[in-house]
């Protein structure tokens, strides 16, 4: 069930009004219910999947708990580590596991049987990995409620492409504001009403371009497949972020306050600021449960360094199965282990040439790099494999014919209208104007509160309208998947 299709239109109301209706001591119940139901909409079976991944942990924190002996403790916490991790290994990784045996050796060794990725298996099963790890690390105290904790793992909003959340977090506020809360209710369709404008007007909009061009690398020039990577990289914020924002506005009028996964990452001055904005779930908790596991930086520096990248080809993996994915993490973890050595450099620069780090034009140029920088990166990400990847740079350094861009006709997909481009940059228009607003301190809600009821509802209108008039430039054909459910 997406939350871009009219089942969930449907089905979130009526979970919402149940909800409140019902007596505290079942509505979790109730909620995890919901939330195994939306999940097994894409396919039922692996809801029992879910299940033994849940009891696993929720045993694991248990035992961990009650274990005297660090030894014990150790000792049941790898064992609860194995058993997720080689579930997420066979239904994630092992064909390909088993394509890269077959290359390596020359073999042709088939499975007898299909590997279906069930949808958000990265997601659940890193937050249930981190709960066992906070619970041996004493962050938390284990679960003892079965329905709590399973809820936690099941939540809907976030289950299929996150927020990745912590327990400390979201398990306690599972256990409390049950009650209808009309404040949270709007606060929360405003930010789903963000998230709506950045999937189906912006996100979708582009993504015929982008899918367009990166299919058949070989029909266009360097220019334009630079022109693509941009147009990409607002794609998958406003894809990913559209998915953020509904789940947190969806959560937020159930009275629960999913953490922010995006922060302005465009705006960023460096490679590590942008980390420290971009999937902001995973990026912490990569820091939290594998770099610090690693020794983080309370090490030499060629360590920590080795810590990093192992962190950013972890990352990458989690991505995808394939190796383009991995490289891309690799380039990422590059940047950071050479943006450590050039930082001396530009604060020497910025101290003999007495230029302030808020200097608005030193700022963009720093923003521009990075920028650049990312966009060299998400070719990478892009990419439908290593060696498309490989093509698409040749073209960009050897065939860059600028003038290629201009001819719309040579690029533009055939059933692209005028319209759909007009959405996609008055999207893009409205969403810079929120990011620097935000950028710059101001809190959008209480901008909007602020205002007069009149402007305040023609913006709440127009914004409907946008989604309504996306919609219909793609009536009768299916939802468009949100990118990150294939991780």
């Amino acid at each position: 069930m997406l939350f871009n299709s009219v089942p969930f239109l449907i089905f979130f109301p009526i979970v919402v009004v149940i909800y409140f209706i019902l007596p505290d001591k079942i509505k979790n119940i109730y909620l995890l219910i919901a939330s195994y139901f939306f999940y097994m909409c894409w396919n039922a079976k692996y809801g029992l999947l879910i299940a033994f991944s849940t009891i696993v942990t929720y045993a694991v924190g248990l035992l961990i708990e009650k274990a005297e002996k660090k030894r014990k403790k150790q000792l049941v916490l790898i064992l609860g580590i194995i058993v997720n991790i080689s579930i997420l290994f066979f239904f994630k990784y092992f064909e390909w596991f088993i394509d890269n045996i077959n290359q390596i050796t020359g073999g042709n060794f088939q499975l007898p049987f299909s590997i279906v990725l069930p949808v958000g298996i990265s997601f659940y099963t890193f937050q249930a990995l981190g709960y066992v790890i906070d619970v041996y690390r004493g962050n938390v105290k284990a679960e003892k409620n079965i329905v709590t904790y399973a809820l936690f793992v099941s939540f809907f909003p976030q289950l299929v492409a996150g927020p990745i959340e912590r327990s400390g977090h979201l398990l306690e506020q599972l256990k409390k504001n049950k009650k209808f809360n009309p404040e949270n209710v709007v606060i929360g369709l405003r930010i789903m009403l963000l998230g709506y404008i950045e999937k189906v007007v912006i996100a979708d909009n582009i993504s015929i371009v982008v899918d367009t061009v990166y299919d058949n690398l070989s029909n266009y020039s360097g220019s334009v497949i630079l022109v693509t990577s941009v147009l990409f990289a607002i794609q998958i914020y406003c894809d990913f972020g559209g998915y953020s924002h509904i789940a947190i506005g969806a959560a937020r009028v159930l009275n629960v306050k999913l953490m922010d996964n995006f922060r302005q990452p465009y705006f960023s001055v460096r490679i590590k600021d942008f980390w420290n904005r971009w999937h902001i779930s995973l990026s912490s908790w990569l820091r939290d449960y594998v770099y610090i596991s690693l020794g983080g930086n309370r090490c030499s520096k060629l360590r920590k360094h080795f810590n990093i990248m192992v962190t950013f080809l972890v990352s990458g993996l989690w991505h995808g199965a394939s190796w383009h994915y991995v490289l891309w993490g690799g380039i990422n973890g590059l940047y950071q282990i050479i943006g450590d050595y050039t930082r001396v450099g530009i604060n020497r620069i910025e101290k003999i040439m007495k230029i302030s780090k808020e200097n608005i034009v030193w700022r963009l140029a720093q923003i521009c790099v990075t920028f650049v920088l990312v966009i060299f990166a998400w070719i990478m990400f892009r990419s439908n494999s290593l060696t498309d990847a490989a093509y698409a740079y040749s073209k960009i350094f050897t065939d860059f014919n600028i003038m290629s861009v201009f001819d719309l006709s040579g690029w533009k997909p055939k059933d692209y209208s005028k319209a759909q481009g007009i959405l996609a940059i008055v999207g893009v228009v409205i969403l810079l104007v929120v990011d620097v607003l935000k950028e710059k301190g101001k809190k959008l809600q209480i901008l909007i509160e602020n205002m007069r009821i009149v402007p305040r509802w023609i913006i709440y209108y127009a914004g409907v309208l946008l989604i309504i008039v996306a919609e219909f430039q793609v009536y009768g054909k299916s939802a468009a998947a949100f990118i990150y459910f294939q991780f």
